[in-house]
């Protein structure tokens, strides 16, 4: 059976859709809908990555708590900062941060949760894996050396940052 429907979730979605968008249920438009949700998934199976292994379930409900409870607290805290930017303007800084992350759903797990937390922006991975660049909207507390960089508010988010998301994420699939 799963060499005729790799992915039967798709293919009953397929054959759902096919009958909502033409909107009848014709003998002509059942069999199509049926073809399409079987060669559709056939040819698209190399595409497919090899799903990802969860370790450890527990860990993934504590994330999704922590990611939600941050996007609220950092959804305010960017409100706080644009509404306030006249008395005193966000110090928005690039951060680098080192990685220990190597597995690729981990990777997509932690991009999708930086995408989620208003005030971060992912903006590169090195090409090994080892860093990440970050844009942060508003570091604050940090001091600037010589060179313009951010010092003690780049570490203290740089540690936060991996021990709320990589660590959790490292337990789960790694």
């Amino acid at each position: 059976m799963k060499r005729l429907l790799p992915s039967p979730q798709l293919s009953l979605g397929l054959f759902l859709l096919w009958l909502l968008l033409n909107q009848s249920l014709s003998l002509g438009h059942l069999l199509l809908a049926a073809l399409v949700a079987v060669v559709i998934p056939l040819l698209m199976a190399p595409l497919r990555p090899v799903g990802g292994r969860l370790r450890r379930p527990g860990v993934l409900l504590r994330l999704v708590a922590v990611v939600g409870f941050d996007v609220v607290v950092s959804g305010l805290s960017v409100g706080r900062g644009v509404l306030g930017s006249r008395r005193r303007m966000p110090q928005g800084r690039f951060v680098i941060v080192p990685l220990a992350l190597r597995d690729v759903h981990a990777l997509a797990a932690l991009a999708m949760i930086t995408a989620v937390v208003p005030g971060t922006v992912w903006s590169e991975l090195a090409p090994d894996r080892s860093a990440l660049l970050l844009h942060v909207f508003d570091l604050p507390g940090s001091d600037v050396d010589a060179e313009g960089e951010s010092v003690a508010g780049e570490a203290a988010f740089i540690a936060r940052y991996k021990h709320r998301y990589e660590r959790p994420l490292l337990e789960i699939f790694e």
